[in-house]
């Protein structure tokens, strides 16, 4: 055998020895999520009251236990969430990388109450508005005399036909809101049906499990007196295509935009 034909055995020889060592060999510190930078880590801070804890989902979730990678660093935390499964407190399933919110049991800190899935949140969210019949006093003497006439069934379903509303919630924590019209136009006053107003959301942020929105003014418009309207809203059911929220006088069923 020759001596080339020798050293290159020998080599392949080392090189697998080397692979089976890398591939058995433990990480010494949490393990390392895919996309995710290394300072991303340390350099989150909860804002002033906020108890809950921010951080990644690790491989080992299931319906009864939580490994939760925390922003603040270290070793990967396991928490209980049997209790928070059963009463519907988990908020979108956890998978490997997705980040999360979760608020422990003051009574126990193995414990979670809550959790939610902040990276299922993102995205654009959509709902039907419905429009309804303008009031008398809100039209004028002739669209007041149409209204009086029988109207066709044909004509009725045109008028009513829902427009699209979204929310959608962005990745750098900015916010848009869509639908209805920004400006009341000439033709409004002659439009016997009138939409929903929406509130133009330009944030969001995350506070003891509570989703924040934050919208310049109420028509989301600003101006040198204007003070942004903030609205605390409770997740009461997330899933991929699915989503409700609890706002403070009214509850809203959205469905997922597909981008």
């Amino acid at each position: 055998m020759s001596y080339i034909m020798k050293r290159s055995i020998l080599l392949a020889f080392v090189a697998t020895i080397l692979l089976m060592v890398a591939c058995t060999t433990k990480p010494q510190q949490h393990p390392v999520v895919e996309g995710v930078a290394d300072d991303a880590i340390s350099m989150h801070k909860n804002l002033p009251g906020d108890s809950a804890l921010y951080g990644l989902a690790c491989d080992g979730c299931t319906d009864s236990v939580l490994v939760f990678l925390p922003y603040s660093g270290g070793d990967p935390d396991t928490f209980d969430i049997i209790d928070a499964f059963q009463q519907r407190r988990i908020y979108g399933r956890p998978r490997i990388g997705d980040e999360l919110a979760v608020i422990l049991n003051p009574n126990d800190h193995d414990e979670a109450y809550s959790v939610v899935n902040m990276e299922m949140l993102k995205g654009e969210w959509c709902y039907l508005a419905h429009p309804t019949l303008r009031s008398p006093d809100k039209m004028n003497q002739r669209m007041v005399r149409r209204m009086m006439e029988r109207m066709p069934d044909s004509v009725r379903r045109q008028m009513m036909t829902p427009r699209e509303y979204s929310l959608k919630l962005k990745r750098d924590y900015t916010a848009t809101a869509r639908g209805a019209m920004r400006r009341m136009t000439t033709t409004d006053d002659f439009s016997p049906v009138e939409y929903p107003k929406i509130k133009r959301y330009t944030d969001w942020h995350f506070y003891n499990g509570m989703l924040i929105l934050k919208a310049d003014t109420i028509a989301g418009f600003s101006g040198p007196d204007d003070v942004p309207e903030i609205d605390t809203v409770r997740i009461k059911f997330l899933m991929r295509d699915s989503l409700v929220l609890e706002f403070g006088d009214h509850t809203q069923e959205y469905y997922r935009k597909s981008e």
